[in-house]
């Protein structure tokens, strides 16, 4: 008798289950797509193209109409006049035409030889406008009775068409954009500095929230207060804090250097966020401080989820607390901080907020992301901008490759 063999091969209900599988898979998919995969593209395609602030409106015509001289009779002579100007310095306008309604009852007198009136509408064609390129039409008109029954010269609004190409919708590529970020010492420097602000402020964070979870780890009393008040820093506002240690450390005003001066550590005031390299490391310290409540809390977990047991076992043979953490605590711990190592750094070397407030990235603290604002906004360089971008995201990439690949070997990891 042989043994039974399952079906092989895709029958009408497998079918009917993939495609419902898919359709309840698809709101999840798309939300997805429109959340981080469009952004990254639209990011990765920014980065080929010189594009500044000025450039993510397509270039426009733009008309501004005025009357020069009063008109308050028949007879009455004044000049209409139309401004025009491309929106954009370096972009053409293609094909650019001028329409606006004629009131009835006021005279041309010489018209521009690009412009013509018939059938009371006023028609002028510029044909191709340059960047930056401005015209003016001064047409000479004179009032007869019948202008001042109708609405009046300037009443209707005038339509102004062309035709130009948008430098952020056209396949024309540069790699500009990535010789300007890596060009000169510039880059590497502001490199070095994320460096060190991301490994110092993760290993700082991961440490001192081992510490905490190894302190609280047992039960005492007012072990709840103490858990609640290591999570303060975390849950705050990051606008509040970082204020509140910019006055802590203010060098005029701030408490930091009246306690230092006052216990002759010091004998005139520091500038911590003013000054290289301190700035840099107070700007680290306030990384760890501030995040460190999250391992905390993982440690915490995890440490409180490991056999008692062992730990009695270890008890009766003698070890050291010392030995107990090292040998049974710290194994046990070594896949959820990998994993927190992992997040930490990524979270970490995309992190904006907390050093712009703090330094605005100056006295030798500006980061990567730092680098990204102020090339975008501070520049107006947008392309620049999403570079340095797309520099983060290969940087990050090639750490979670290395993690995963090299570092990361724990089970279930």
């Amino acid at each position: 008798m042989t043994d039974a063999v399952p079906p092989t091969g895709t029958g009408p209900l497998a079918k009917r289950e993939a495609r419902l599988a898919w359709g309840l898979l698809f709101p999840t998919l798309a939300a997805v797509s429109l959340v981080v995969i469009l952004p990254l593209l639209a990011v990765f395609w920014i980065s080929f193209k010189p594009v500044g602030l000025a450039d993510l409106r397509p270039p426009t015509p733009i008309v501004r109409e005025d009357i020069r001289g009063d008109l308050e009779a028949p007879g009455d002579e004044a000049t209409l006049r139309y401004r025009l100007r491309n929106s954009s310095q370096d972009q053409p306008i293609l094909g650019v035409t001028l329409s606006d309604a004629w009131p009835e009852g006021l005279d041309a007198g010489e018209l521009d030889p690009r412009c013509a009136i018939a059938e009371r509408r006023l028609s002028c064609d510029f044909g191709d406008w340059e960047g930056g390129a401005r015209e003016q039409i001064r047409i000479p008109v004179t009032a007869t009775e019948t202008y001042f029954a109708g609405p009046g010269a300037t009443a209707s609004d005038p339509a102004l068409t062309g035709q130009a190409q948008n430098v952020l919708t056209s396949f024309d590529f540069t790699l500009e954009n990535f010789a300007q970020v890596f060009d000169g010492s510039e880059f590497w420097a502001v490199l070095g500095v994320t460096l060190f602000y991301t490994v110092f402020g993760t290993l700082g964070a991961l440490i001192m929230g081992l510490f905490a979870a190894m302190l609280l780890n047992k039960s005492f009393k007012g072990q709840g207060i103490l858990r609640g008040l290591y999570l303060f820093p975390y849950v705050a506002p990051v606008i509040a804090v970082a204020f509140a240690w910019i006055l802590l450390f203010d060098p005029f005003s701030g408490s930091a250097n009246a306690l230092l001066i006052q216990m002759g550590v010091s004998q005139s005031a520091i500038n911590f966020f003013g000054e290289r390299p301190l700035a840099l490391i107070m700007v680290t310290l306030f990384e760890i401080w501030r995040y460190f409540p999250l391992s905390f809390l993982f440690i915490l977990a995890r440490m409180q989820s490991i056999d008692h047991d062992m730990y009695e076992a270890a008890d009766m043979d003698g070890a050291s607390p010392f030995q107990k953490f090292w040998y049974l605590s710290l194994p046990q711990l070594l896949g959820i901080l990998s994993v927190l190592f992992l997040l930490r750094f990524i979270w970490t070397f995309n992190k904006f907020d907390d050093i712009f407030l703090l330094t605005g990235g100056n006295a030798g603290t500006r980061v990567l992301t730092v680098n990204v604002y102020e090339q975008a906004f501070a520049l107006s360089n947008i392309g620049a901008g999403a570079a340095v971008a797309v520099v983060i995201f290969a940087c990050l990439l090639l750490f979670s490759l290395f993690f995963f690949k090299v570092m990361s070997r724990e089970e279930g990891l």
